[in-house]
């Protein structure tokens, strides 16, 4: 399991949280503690039912625990969200429940005029984040009609237009392109560097390895079954198991390799792999 740094700053904990929905459902999250340090970038897995919606919804303080402890930036999201709703950007699953405005533009524009920032910089704002995500085209196309991909994209582009601190994506892939997913690979990575921290679940384990500097895995039941880097988690894919999780098809086709008594390393993407093999055919 990795280490967390000294040095860092911890922006959210999740402790032992139980959840008990209307239906008498309950979603345990204990095992081991959910930390997310400033600047970092978090991948949740899980199956269907593990808890990864729930765990991400207490963050944002739309549920509240019945028992455990959770705290956004020192404080708890259920009763304090307003102190640090400006800090955090959101893109749900289901994005139609973001949209709330007739063009895409308008719908931007909702937060920062919320906040009470002036016409000019709003405006300076929603232009240059519609830019960044290749979406001006759509500036005064009516949501309604946008396809699945270009709502995720306006949604996605309302989360970041105040440059939050905490960036948080619940399945953020979903109806994009093999391009789409790419490019939002690389705006994200490009955000991240510029300081903002990331929590995101995703079925898509192939992006992993591209986007994580931690991952968690919670698996039905059992709460959080581990934690580390991308390649300590792929290289004992048993947690993954226990998730009803597939390995991606590189680890598993390196975890062969390594059985025959190859010396390689686990590669966290294809450009690693590549590299490695290379080597390998070389000696």
């Amino acid at each position: 399991m990795i280490k967390l740094h000294n040095t860092t700053e911890n922006i959210v904990t999740v402790s032992c949280l139980k959840h008990t929905y209307p239906d008498t459902t309950e979603v345990h999250i204990c095992g081991l503690d959910f930390l997310v340090n400033r600047g970092e970038r978090i991948v949740v897995l899980g199956g269907n039912g593990s808890g990864k919606t729930t765990l991400l919804y207490h963050i944002l303080g739309l549920l509240k625990p019945d028992e455990g402890r959770v705290t956004v930036f020192g404080v708890n999201p259920a009763t304090g969200y307003n102190d640090i709703r400006e800090r955090i950007g959101v893109l749900l699953q289901n994005v139609e429940e973001q949209i709330l405005s007739p063009t895409v533009w308008e719908d931007i524009a909702f937060s920062p005029r919320n906040y009470g920032y002036s016409r000019e910089d709003t405006a300076r704002m929603v232009d240059a984040v519609m830019a960044e995500l290749g979406i001006a085209r759509l500036r005064d196309k009516i949501c309604h009609y946008l396809s699945g991909g270009e709502k995720r994209k306006v949604a996605l582009a309302g989360a970041l237009v105040l440059r939050p601190e905490l960036l948080i994506l619940d399945e953020p892939f979903e109806g994009l392109d093999s391009r789409s997913r790419a490019e939002l690979v690389d705006l994200l990575n490009r955000r991240n560097r510029d300081g903002m921290s990331l929590i995101m679940s995703t079925h898509d384990l192939n992006l992993v390895g591209s986007l994580a500097d931690r991952v968690y895995v919670l698996a039905r039941g059992e709460g959080v079954v581990a934690a580390g880097t991308p390649v300590e988690i792929f290289t004992h894919a048993d947690a993954l198991k226990r998730s009803n999780i597939d390995p991606p098809v590189l680890t598993e086709l390196f975890n062969r390799l390594r059985e025959q008594g190859m010396g390689l390393k686990m590669p966290v993407n294809v450009d690693q792999a590549v590299a490695d093999l290379i080597r390998l055919f070389k000696t």
